[in-house]
């Protein structure tokens, strides 16, 4: 158990160093990789390998789906603060703060309309 959790984390800060390190290369390619629904792919097969339960990836995918919904807004309103001249941290703590209420909207949203909590 404890090895496979080490696994985990070691695949899942390969990826976050990963996009972090090709950023400095190349903001496109690096673009593509975050972009990518990795961590939910690695999540789905981490949840799948340790219950099989279908049911259990099903409702994680339909939650993720709705959830990223509104988390893209994060990435329009980071970039339109820094362009207006505001701080990085100052728009990162915006933007950051934005998505955090929208996420707590929307899981109250699913949560009223059936989602298991």
């Amino acid at each position: 158990m404890v090895l496979e959790n080490l696994l985990k984390v070691g695949l899942t800060s390969v990826l976050v160093v990963a996009v972090s390190e090709l950023a400095k290369r190349n903001t496109l390619l690096a673009a593509v990789l975050a972009s990518l629904p990795l961590t939910s792919l690695l999540a789905f097969l981490w949840l799948y390998s340790e219950t099989g339960d279908t049911q259990k990836v099903i409702a994680v995918s339909h939650g993720i789906f709705w959830l990223v919904l509104v988390s893209l807004p994060f990435f329009l309103i980071l970039p339109g603060l820094l362009t207006l001249g505001w701080n990085f941290w100052a728009s990162l703590g915006a933007a950051g703060a934005f998505t955090v209420a929208a996420y707590l909207g929307m899981t109250y949203v699913l949560l009223r309309m059936g989602a298991s909590g």
